[in-house]
């Protein structure tokens, strides 16, 4: 496996052979013919470029071997916790290659089937949300969170409430929470959790003012649990003119069975790339919509999707909108893989798939939790935090290191070392589309693992033994980025 590794990962200028070629030109004709009477001569090279020789066979063979090397949800399982990596029904690409050499300035008269198709996934999401209003455009969560956040900026300049200027934020929060408070220009303040790993109603409520602009609250939060106290922290917020928003990367562990809209919250962005099985990671493509309530519909992005008597435009009339967020209406393949998946799963089919993710979750949890206990005990929802802090502390042996010796076993490693306020923490998050087989032999990769813990822990420590490449050094390649060869 490692001779074949190390073969895999040469480059192309490693199979050069003087005199191979990949293919043959015939004699007469243009392409025979010298450069210099097909091209200008500011065009042409002093030389010729120096490109390897290959044959066309060891070309496929090098390309493919490569592709091999990646790992992603049609290889396997994929428990990255708080990132919902489960696996992309491949109908919703087809659907969505219908429209893809739509032009995005083309105008709506040309383009009515496609806008029919976003209005309706508009009008699903809202249903899922318990919302009034939404916008399409955001291309990620975190966009969507500064697109919130912009708008809370608005809503509180119109009405004469520029003294909001803070915004409370969990310590178990998403990291772009922080960051797009403060994009935003407001003043970030941290509230603790619980000993059940909620947010502390008594922390909370010494903190909240005339100055609290909004709460940025996850839930289920990043620990997995479900907010229990949500309607009592709303009404706290809301009685000092505050507002709600709701980070919907976790929607998926309560999807049609709560909605963040009956829960008090006045924005939510949703992660169509996690919750309704959109491909994403790699840096993209994402789509990360926002719903409002009434009151904040004014401010939504411009240009604005609406119903014109029997067809749709998008409409640029928005004295109070924020302006755009982002070009051509948001990432609309992405917005139709999700209408796929919901129209193919439907109501019924969707609340299945958050109950499925709950009870897998949970299952694991269960399974695991004699040799890798959970952060903070009891029912999770859709994820759960184990902690190797016992397991550091008696065998040397830490969080990275059990994640690392996973690849041996040919699983994904979870999310490590986060959120911050659990040690040594992997949060794990199966989803609903394993099988309890999966679920089983991962959950048997984990007892083999802590068992090597206590006999070998020295070999955990020096995993991964058997991947092309063995333990890199994160730190350097942080600081001295090369994304070249």
């Amino acid at each position: 496996m490692s001779r074949r590794a190390n073969q895999s990962v040469r480059l192309l200028r490693d199979l050069h052979k003087n005199g191979r070629k990949g293919m043959m030109i015939p004699e007469g004709g243009l392409e025979n013919r010298p450069a210099s009477e097909l091209l200008p001569a500011e065009f042409l090279r002093d030389g010729e470029p120096s490109l390897p020789h290959i044959s066309e066979v060891d070309t496929v063979r090098h390309f493919v071997n490569l592709s091999n090397l990646n790992y992603g949800v049609d290889n396997g399982f994929y428990p990255l916790g708080s990132c919902t990596m489960k696996y992309n029904p491949k109908i919703n690409d087809e659907v969505a290659a219908l429209f893809q050499d739509i032009h995005p300035a083309l105008p709506d008269v040309y383009v009515q089937p496609l806008l029919g198709l976003l209005y309706e996934l508009q009008q699903d999401l809202l249903e899922i949300t318990g919302m009034d209003a939404i916008t399409l455009q955001p291309a990620a969560g975190a966009h969507g969170e500064l697109t919130s956040l912009l708008m809370a900026k608005a809503y509180f300049k119109d009405n004469g409430l520029t003294h909001k200027d803070t915004v409370i934020i969990p310590d178990s929060a998403h990291g772009t929470n922080p960051a797009s408070a403060t994009m935003a220009g407001f003043h970030v303040f941290t509230v603790k959790s619980d000993e059940e790993g909620l947010v502390d109603m008594d922390a909370l409520s010494s903190m909240v003012n005339e100055h609290t602009a909004v709460l940025m609250l996850t839930n289920p939060n990043t620990l997995g649990k479900f907010e229990k106290n949500i309607l009592q922290i709303s009404q706290l917020i809301h009685n000092v003119g505050g507002l709600m928003y709701c980070d919907g990367a976790n929607l998926n562990g309560i999807l049609g069975w709560a909605r963040p809209g009956d829960m008090g919250f006045d924005f939510a962005h949703l992660n169509l790339h996690k919750t309704f099985s959109t491909p994403h990671g790699g840096g993209g493509p994402g789509s990360g919509p926002v719903a409002v309530k009434k009151h904040i519909e004014p401010y939504l992005p411009k240009p604005v999707l609406v119903r014109d008597g029997v067809g749709f435009r998008w409409d640029l009339d928005r004295l109070k909108s924020i302006g755009k967020m982002r070009s051509n209406f948001g990432n609309i393949l992405v917005a139709l893989r999700a209408l796929a998946y919901i129209k193919s799963l439907g109501g019924a089919g969707l609340r299945e798939a958050g109950t499925m993710a709950v009870l897998n979750a949970n299952y694991m949890r269960v399974s695991m939790e004699d040799v890798l206990p959970t952060a903070y005990p009891g029912m999770c929802k859709h994820e759960f935090v184990a902690t190797a802090e016992d397991i550091k502390k008696n065998y040397g042996v830490k969080a990275q290191d059990i994640a690392k010796a996973l690849l041996d076993k040919g699983f994904h490693a979870p999310t490590m070392y986060f959120p911050l306020i659990v040690k040594e923490a992997l949060m794990i998050e199966p989803t609903e589309t394993e099988t309890k087989d999966t679920l089983d032999a991962f959950i048997d990769a984990i007892r083999d693992i802590v068992d090597e813990c206590k006999e070998d822990p020295k070999t955990v420590e020096e995993a991964p033994h058997y991947t092309p490449v063995r333990r890199l050094d994160e730190v350097k390649a942080s600081k001295e980025l090369k994304v070249r060869w």
